[in-house]
């Protein structure tokens, strides 16, 4: 059915706006509560506890994309709203189930395992119900949806600090529950388009069917040369994204103390995120084709480049500037995914082609952060973590380059396709209509003769 363009969609969109911020808010706060398990879990005896740590949010953050191809699927057979209701649940028991840990190994699994794969199955159902109640303004809609995120990036950290503080880490992700069970309550408002054509096809009323195999797994978005660029270049530039997100908090209490308000640095980083995804959306809608991956290669550039500057900056106020750069150009690294996956592989192979390259995502931003905390743990100090974390976008950035030149090529081979074709075809045709000259000559010659 065509999209109403309103009505209930508006609840849709404030239930996922709600679902964006309670997922990724949680997870970019997780330098908080990774100062937090420092103090709770470790001991002055234990030489390896920033590596063993960091992995809770690494595996929580890299679980979060590594189940998109999953739930891409289930929510292709399933319907959003059954998939959606379902992983908030699972998240909640998750979550719940962190805070009576004793030690840090079981949050391995209940947080970052468990409640993560929830909150993959709660988060991208959210992004294609959005589809099925808007088109005209999809755009509109997904910036007030992903700027969630941002809202809850920005505000989290503070009342985390303050409840930590105050009622202490185990209370706080009980509290954290109620956030994730407002999304569970979300999820029903994904109330599918029901169309008025009866499904001839699918039979009865209800009745369940499978989609083809080849619909459920489509593979064939590899097949295009510049996707599969674009789905190496990008996690290549991933394995330090998610450092300064997991360890900026410890480093700032290693080199300034208590002394200064660490929890600014993650509202400037939500604030100038949300800035850069409203700004750079609208930029990308003026960059024609894909070379709106240019504007990927810039901001991996400058997050490389600002990773390398945090361990140079002795000045808090030095560190507030480097953030305030770094989540303008995150904010234009994530807006305009799904711009560029249309681009390169059609509308109709978006969705699993945004799913795979969630899933190749996962890999660098789960073992990104463990290898940081092992060097902090080794050399005693943030800084080659920092200096290294700056290397891979760099270089991600550098491969990214390659995508216009080689989608133009790919554009105009298969318009030469047709062309080559149609010249075929005509060829054949006047071939037949001098076969049918020649042998219709000779009969008029006969008839005349008669």
């Amino acid at each position: 059915p065509e999209p109403p363009e309103g009505g209930w969609g508006w609840v849709v969109m404030l239930a996922a706006m709600w679902c964006n911020g309670a997922v990724f808010g949680i997870q970019n706060s997780c330098g908080v509560l990774f100062v937090s398990m420092l103090q709770l879990f470790g001991g002055d005896e234990d030489k390896q506890l920033a590596f063993k740590t960091a992995w809770v949010s690494s595996l929580s953050m890299g679980i979060v994309f590594f189940c998109s191809p999953i739930v891409s699927i289930f929510t292709d057979l399933f319907g959003c709203q059954k998939v959606a209701v379902i992983g908030a649940a699972i998240g909640f028991a998750g979550l719940l189930s962190s805070s009576f840990v004793s030690t840090i190994e079981p949050l391995y699994f209940t947080y970052g395992v468990l409640f993560a794969c929830g909150c993959s199955f709660a988060y991208q159902p959210s992004l294609v119900i959005l589809g099925h109640y808007f088109k005209k303004r999809l755009g509109l809609v997904n910036g007030i949806v992903t700027a969630g995120s941002s809202l809850f990036t920005v505000s989290l950290p503070f009342l985390l600090r303050v409840l930590i503080d105050s009622v202490g880490l185990y209370n706080t992700l009980r509290v954290l529950c109620i956030l994730i069970f407002i999304l569970f309550l979300a999820g029903f408002t994904y109330k599918p388009l029901v169309s008025n054509v009866k499904d001839k096809e699918g039979g009865k009323k209800g009745k369940f069917r499978f989609r083809p195999e080849k619909k459920i797994c489509n593979f064939s978005v590899f097949k295009v040369l510049s996707y599969r660029i674009w789905a190496l270049g990008i996690p290549a530039a991933l394995f330090g994204y998610f450092v300064p997100y997991v360890h900026l908090m410890k480093h700032v209490r290693d080199r300034f103390g208590d002394s200064v308000p660490e929890e600014v640095l993650l509202l400037c980083l939500g604030i100038t995120s949300g800035v850069g995804r409203l700004i750079f959306g609208r930029v990308a809608d003026y960059i024609p084709g894909a070379k709106k991956v240019y504007l990927q290669v810039a901001s991996f550039f400058f997050i490389g480049l600002m990773s390398m500057m945090i361990p140079l900056c002795h000045v808090f106020g030095g560190l507030i500037a480097v953030c305030l750069f770094m989540g303008l150009f995150d904010g234009c690294f994530i807006c305009i995914m799904a711009p560029i996956a249309f681009e390169l592989v059609g509308a109709q192979d978006v969705s699993q082609a945004i799913g795979f390259l969630l899933g190749f995502m996962s890999i660098p931003m789960t073992f990104g952060p463990p290898i940081a905390g092992w060097l902090r743990d080794h050399l005693g100090t943030y800084d080659v973590a920092f200096y290294l974390a700056g290397v891979p976008p760099l270089i991600g950035g550098a491969i990214l380059c390659f995508i216009p030149w080689v989608h133009e090529r790919q554009k105009l081979k298969e318009r030469a396709k047709p062309i080559d074709g149609e010249t075929t075809e005509k060829m054949l045709e006047n071939e037949s209509t001098m076969v049918s000259d020649t042998t219709e000559k000779p009969v008029k010659e006969m008839e005349s003769g008669f």
